[in-house]
């Protein structure tokens, strides 16, 4: 259990560390979102090829695995849209509207049992991402970006449960990476930047840790039980403020914290209950 929880840790930095790289293309060096998007997908998807299983082909026979990989695509979009203007941890607080999204979707479509104490902490933490957000107060375009990307990766978890026995992990990540580089192809290319060194060092880095991460998740589900490492999930939020600090400078303001603070906490009460 112990092995298991430090790869949570450390997957669940990789994946704030890896939207950071993103961050830095996208507002230090004016790399168009779309092409951090398009180039994380591919990367990802030439690094995880050779590990993929023959049936993974097979897949591209369904639509709804076509239909997922675009939901992933528009969210990947995004938030790396949210990125380029806002704060990491802003961005993520907001991000975390998925998992309410997911709950509502699990239980109208997939017929999910509802409890009180479940539905109570969802609206806790949808009250969360409304004090991050702050709608009506002057929030911005950028936080609504990610409100969006949270939403399309709600979407994202709920089709993931209803498809999850067509193909193991392993073919499933390979296959949407695929798919989603192949969506977004043509408007990558038309953003293509003037390489530089450290423009393609962090497009790579964006990539190599946004994969592992997720690889690194897949991993630790394999050497425990999802009920106890659920609740790890919520470490990017504090992964994303440390970094923003540390990278950035940034520290979030203290509706910010206040939002934290109740999605972290409703987050992590709800996981407890699974």
């Amino acid at each position: 259990m112990q092995r298991a929880v430090l790869i949570m840790f450390l997957a669940m930095s990789m994946i704030p560390a890896g939207d950071s790289a993103g961050k830095l293309l996208s507002g230090t060096y004016a790399v168009a979102p779309l092409f951090v998007a398009w180039s994380r997908f591919a990367i990802g998807a030439l690094l995880i090829a050779p590990f993929a299983p023959r049936s993974a082909w097979g897949l591209l026979r369904d639509w709804r695995i076509w239909l997922r990989a675009c939901v992933l695509a528009a969210g990947i979009s995004c938030i790396q849209t949210a990125l380029q203007t806002e704060e990491i941890a802003t961005v993520f607080a907001a991000f975390f509207i998925g998992p309410l999204v997911s709950y509502v979707l699990a239980v109208i479509f997939l017929r999910e049992p509802v409890t009180t104490a479940r539905t109570a902490l969802v609206v806790a933490g949808f009250i969360g991402v409304l004090i991050v957000v702050r709608p009506g107060m002057g929030a911005s375009a950028g936080v609504l970006w990610a409100v969006a990307a949270g939403c399309c990766y709600g979407v994202f978890l709920t089709m993931s449960r209803w498809l999850g026995a067509l193909g193991t992990p392993i073919a499933m990540t390979f296959i949407q990476l695929l798919i989603a580089a192949l969506l977004l192809a043509p408007f990558g290319m038309l953003h293509l930047p003037q390489m530089s060194g450290a423009i393609s060092a962090l497009t790579a880095t964006s990539a190599l840790f946004s994969m592992l991460g997720n690889l690194l998740l897949l991993y630790a589900y394999g050497l425990a039980p999802a009920t106890r490492l659920a609740p790890l999930v919520y470490f990017q939020l504090v992964a994303a403020v440390a970094l923003g600090w540390l990278i950035f400078g940034d520290l979030p303001d203290m509706w910010t914290w206040l939002g934290l603070a109740v999605i972290l906490g409703a987050g992590l009460a709800s996981a407890r209950l699974r």
